[in-house]
C-alpha cells in the first residue's frame, strides 16, 4: 500500500496538500452520504487529514491516498458512534452500517473511495442548497464543501466581509443538522425550487477556477472541470430546464479559452491578446449546441443563457476585430434588466467602449465609482485605467492601475496591473 521513496518532510506535506485539494470534496461527499450530517462529515474528513499529516511523513504517501483517507475517516466515524451511547437509534444504525461497509480486506480499502462519486457530489450540492438555509448560506456552504474554497475566496466572490461568510458556513451546517435535512437529490417541484441556487453555486465554482481570486495561479483548471462535470450532470437531470443548458453553454465556451489565458510562464493573457488558434474548438461546438438547446426550449433567455450568448459572440469571432461588440453591449443591457448588478454594468461599459469608443465607456464607468459593492473590486479601477489610457490620460490611468494592483489578491494579476501602470508612466497605452 505504501510507496517507499526517499523524500523530505516538506515534499510529503506538499503531496498531502495536493491530495487534499483533489480529494477533499469527494471525501466529504462520500462521508456525508454515510453519516447524514455535512458538518460531521467535514470534521471526519479533517480528522483524516490530520492523521495523514502525522503518519505519511514517516510511512510515505499511499498508492491510493483517497482510499486511505476514506478508510481512516470511516473508522473515526465508527469510533465516534460507539462512544455516543445516547445517540438516537438511527445514528446507531448508521454506525453499524459503516462498520459493515468498511470490512477488513485490504482491497476494500482501495475500493472505499470508489463509490458513485458523481451521485455523492450531487447529493452534497443539493443538500447544501436546501431551502432551510438562506440563499447566501447555501452558496457559501457549497463553495466551501464542494469547491474547497477558503472563506476569504468566497468572501471576495460575494464582495462581503470574510467573517460574514465564516458565520454563514457555521450556521448553515448547524441548521442542516438541527433540521435533520436528508442527504439526497430532491425530485419533483422541490428540485425545481432548489435548482436556481445550485446553478449559482456551480457557476461560482467555475469562476473561481477561470479567474482565481488569490494565490500564484491565474487559473485553476481543476475547479472549471469540476463545475463543468456537475453542470453536465445537471443537464441530464433536468433536460427541460433552459437555464441548465444556458449555464453549461456558458461554461463550455469560457473553458475553451483556458489554454490561451496564460502565457509560457503562467502570466495572464487578456482576451484581445489571446491566440485564438489555441481556443478549444470542441468545447466551443459543445457550448454553441447547448445554447441552441436552451433557445429551442422557448421563452425569454435567462441570466446564464444571456451570458452564454455573449460568450458565443466572442467564440464566433476568429479575430478580435470581427467581434460584434454592439450585440454584446445589447445583451449586457438585457442581462442588466433581468438581473441588475454593478458588475454587469461594468461589463456593459467595456462592451460600449469597444463598440462606440472609450469616452462612451468611461462615462458609464464613472457612474459606478461610488457604488459601495464595488469599493474593493479591483476590476473597476482596472477597467477605468484602461479607458483613461486609451484617451491619453496617462497620469490618471497609472493611478487607477496602481489601485487595482493593490486590491487584487492574485499575484499574477498584480504583476500584470503593475506593468500596465509602468507603461502609463512611460507615456503610452499598456
Amino acid at each position: 500500500m505504501v510507496v517507499s521513496v526517499a523524500v523530505t518532510a516538506t515534499d510529503t506535506h506538499r503531496a498531502i496538500d495536493a491530495v487534499w485539494r483533489i480529494e477533499s470534496a469527494r471525501l466529504t461527499a462520500g462521508l456525508a452520504r454515510m453519516v447524514r450530517d455535512i458538518g460531521l462529515a467535514e470534521d471526519l474528513a479533517q480528522d483524516a487529514l490530520v492523521a495523514a499529516l502525522e503518519q505519511w511523513p514517516q510511512s510515505g504517501v499511499p498508492n491510493n491516498p483517497g482510499a486511505w483517507l476514506m478508510a481512516v475517516a470511516k473508522r473515526r466515524a465508527i469510533d465516534a458512534m460507539r462512544r455516543q451511547a445516547t445517540l438516537e437509534r438511527k445514528q446507531v444504525e448508521v454506525g453499524r452500517d459503516l462498520e459493515a461497509r468498511l470490512g477488513t480486506d485490504e482491497q476494500d480499502l482501495d475500493a472505499a473511495i470508489d463509490d458513485d462519486i458523481g451521485d455523492d457530489l450531487l447529493r452534497l450540492i443539493f443538500t447544501a442548497c436546501h431551502p432551510v438555509l438562506s440563499v447566501e448560506a447555501r452558496v457559501a456552504l457549497t463553495l466551501r464543501m464542494l469547491g474547497g474554497l477558503t472563506t476569504d475566496e468566497i468572501a471576495r466572490a460575494f464582495l462581503v466581509p470574510e467573517p460574514t461568510v465564516a458565520q454563514r458556513i457555521v450556521r448553515a451546517k448547524r441548521s442542516l443538522a438541527d433540521k435533520k435535512v436528508p442527504f439526497e437529490v430532491p425530485s419533483g417541484a422541490d428540485r425545481g425550487d432548489r435548482l436556481a441556487s445550485v446553478l449559482e453555486v456551480v457557476y461560482l465554482v467555475f469562476n473561481e477556477g477561470y479567474s482565481a481570486t488569490a494565490g500564484d495561479d491565474w487559473v485553476r483548471p481543476s475547479l472549471c472541470e469540476e463545475a463543468l462535470r456537475l453542470g453536465r450532470i445537471l443537464a441530464g437531470l433536468a433536460p427541460a430546464e433552459p437555464e441548465v443548458h444556458g449555464l453549461v453553454s456558458l461554461m463550455e465556451i469560457q473553458a475553451s479559452r483556458l489554454r490561451a489565458r496564460i502565457g509560457p510562464s503562467g502570466e495572464p493573457v487578456l482576451l484581445l491578446d489571446q491566440d485564438r488558434t489555441r481556443w478549444d474548438r470542441l468545447l466551443i461546438r459543445r457550448g454553441l449546441a447547448a445554447l441552441e438547446r436552451a433557445e429551442q426550449l422557448g421563452g425569454a433567455l435567462g441570466r446564464y443563457a444571456l451570458q452564454a450568448a455573449i460568450a458565443a459572440c466572442h467564440a464566433r469571432a476568429l479575430t478580435p476585430q470581427e467581434t460584434d461588440w454592439a450585440r454584446i453591449a445589447a445583451l449586457y443591457a438585457a442581462l442588466g434588466q433581468l438581473s441588475p448588478s454593478p458588475i454587469v454594468e461594468l461589463n456593459r461599459a467595456v462592451a460600449v467602449s469597444m463598440a462606440f469608443g472609450p469616452a462612451a465607456g468611461l462615462e458609464l464607468v464613472d457612474t459606478l465609482v461610488a457604488e459601495p459593492a464595488l469599493k474593493g473590486y479591483h476590476l473597476l479601477p482596472s477597467v477605468r485605467g484602461d479607458l483613461l489610457a486609451k484617451l491619453g490620460r496617462f497620469d490618471e490611468a497609472r493611478a487607477d492601475f496602481e489601485r487595482a494592483a493593490s486590491l487584487t489578491r492574485n499575484n499574477r494579476e498584480r504583476v500584470l496591473l503593475a506593468e500596465r501602470a509602468a507603461a502609463c508612466t512611460r507615456g503610452h497605452a499598456p
